[in-house]
């Protein structure tokens, strides 16, 4: 017996036609606004001569993680200067950065909510699983058709598949706060607001950093895809090279890659460490 099949393609381009055609002013308003932060963080980062950048990070790095990783940074950085690939490089950087400003943006607040609502968390939670499980290739497509070729669908593809860590972090970060420490705020008379800003974000920000940290590594894994859709970067290499059967091109860009991948997560990895050792000491 065949079942008559549910016309479930054509429900769901139509939604996509009416949102298309009549939020057009919304999509062309997020558009502007995230185009405008990928060019700040790049011209930022192409304004700059790359010595300079490659000592920034250094230092950078030095402050914010250790010795050794600040080393691996100017090495590195220094290696991807030579191959020729800073200027992809850096606009690599510049997708990844914007998306996690984005995502920390948007998925801090949410996180929030969850925890302060059982409801809301219901509600989120099978968003967020539906958001991690779908491949990621198909955010690619109706990215395309409201925000059109280029960096933006980039963005916004890598928002939605980079964001759920942030808000499940935030979440369990908040709801692991001990309870005393809440009830004896209670005691004092805090109110909602000043147990959030004063107790449980404290408390919560080595897990929240550790979602955070998972989001960037995220946001690098999307843009990289995303360079299918014409979002420029280091992505648009390894593209080429795999189109072109060029295997040292695309070592060469994937090396550069790792170098990226590594730095960012060190880097946040050793934030959160730190924390942690901050919030154990109290």
């Amino acid at each position: 017996m065949n079942l008559p099949k549910l016309p479930l393609d054509v429900w769901i381009d139509a939604v996509v036609d009416w949102l298309k055609n009549n939020i057009k002013p919304f999509f062309d308003l997020i558009s502007t606004c995230i185009s405008s932060i990928v060019s700040g963080f790049d011209w930022i980062f192409s304004i700059v001569p790359a010595w300079i950048m490659i000592i920034v990070f250094t230092v950078l790095a030095f402050l914010l993680s250790r010795w050794t990783i600040a080393l691996f940074t100017f090495i590195g950085f220094l290696l991807i200067w030579n191959l020729d690939l800073w200027e992809p490089t850096m606009q690599t950087l510049s997708l990844v950065l914007t998306s996690a400003l984005i995502s920390i943006i948007f998925g801090i607040p949410i996180g929030i909510a969850c925890a302060a609502s059982k409801k809301v968390q219901n509600v989120v939670t099978p968003v967020l699983d539906f958001m991690q499980t779908m491949p990621a290739f198909v955010y690619l497509l109706p990215a395309v058709i409201f925000f059109r070729l280029g960096a933006v669908p980039g963005v916004i593809a890598a928002v939605i598949f980079a964001i759920p860590p942030t808000i499940r972090m935030t979440n369990l970060g908040i709801r692991q706060v001990p309870r005393h420490l809440v009830e004896a705020a209670d005691a004092f008379g805090s109110t909602a607001m000043q147990k959030l800003i004063k107790l449980e974000l404290p408390l919560a920000v080595p897990t929240i950093m550790a979602g955070i940290n998972q989001t960037i590594m995220l946001s690098l894994s999307m843009v990289v895809i995303a360079s299918m859709i014409g979002a420029q970067g280091i992505g648009e290499k390894v593209l080429s090279a795999v189109q072109r059967l060029e295997t040292g091109k695309g070592f060469e860009a994937g090396l550069a890659i790792v170098i990226l991948a590594v730095v960012l997560d060190r880097i946040t990895q050793s934030i959160v460490n730190k924390r942690s050792k901050g919030s154990e000491s109290h």
